[in-house]
């Protein structure tokens, strides 16, 4: 799959640094109440799990799975096209690979860039929180509130713009049950090709591998002069209006 060999060992080696450096750093762009409330919500969610996984799933028609290894994680993303069975590799961060029927397509800089932060964004919010240490991250306690009767810690997401991939402009709110630490509720307000605020509610909750998987209930705000800050608000007051399900379909272990 890949021909620079020696690249491939330096991306790896540098997987492993970064792994090694991944907490501290994270824990250096956060403020400690923020830090305490998201390493408490990973190790609910799976904890060391996340290490090793190796999951399966269908969303929206499309085949997924993630393989963790000491040295490297692997993320597929496949399916049945009218051109053939086309299926997405992307190793590490290096630059993805697509085959039709077992054969390489030559991909522009631009659509395997595309391709690769498509397949990133499906495994971010898939392994949700295990990202939220992820070096780039901003991490900002925002006080105790209640939703529905229930107490939660309110953290704040921002992302570096050095490692902060491209949309890096875009704002995330986090909610976490305040006695189990587990993730209820998310909003987000993106800035890339066009603006928005959407807000996730979870359920469904299912156990693979170790690691706690959710669907979402996505919203919008029917008040567009609103911000992703107020979207709990909102919620309570019955104005956010259901637009999908995010939904991961025959969830298996690959082990």
């Amino acid at each position: 799959m890949f021909r620079n060999t020696l690249a491939v060992s330096l991306i790896i080696s540098l997987y492993v640094t970064s792994c090694s450096t991944r907490l501290e750093q994270a824990q250096s762009n956060a403020d400690p109440k923020a830090q305490e409330i998201v390493d408490k919500a990973i190790a609910k969610h799976g904890g060391a799990a996340y290490e090793s996984a190796a999951v399966g799933f269908d969303f929206r028609e499309k085949h997924y799975t993630v393989q963790r290894f000491p040295d490297r994680y692997v993320y597929t993303r496949s399916w049945q096209d009218s051109i053939g069975y086309v299926e997405d590799v992307l190793v590490n961060s290096t630059r993805l690979t697509r085959t039709v029927d077992g054969d390489t397509v030559e991909l522009t800089d631009e659509w395997a860039f595309k391709y690769a932060n498509s397949v990133n964004s499906v495994f971010y919010f898939a392994l949700l929180p295990y990202g939220l240490n992820d070096a780039a991250v901003i991490k900002k306690y925002l006080g105790e509130v209640t939703i529905k009767g229930k107490p939660y810690h309110k953290v704040q997401i921002t992302f570096q713009q050095e490692g902060g991939g491209k949309d890096f402009e875009d704002v995330f709110i986090y909610w976490f049950d305040k006695d189990t630490y587990q993730l209820d509720y998310l909003a987000y307000y993106y800035n890339t090709d066009e603006t928005g605020i959407r807000f996730r509610e979870a359920y469904n909750r299912q156990t693979v591998d170790g690691i706690l998987f959710q669907d979402y209930v996505n919203y919008e705000p029917i008040d567009s002069t609103i911000t992703v800050h107020q979207t709990d608000e909102q919620l309570e007051k019955g104005l956010l209006k259901e637009l999908s399900r995010i939904e991961n379909e025959k969830l298996e272990s690959l082990k």
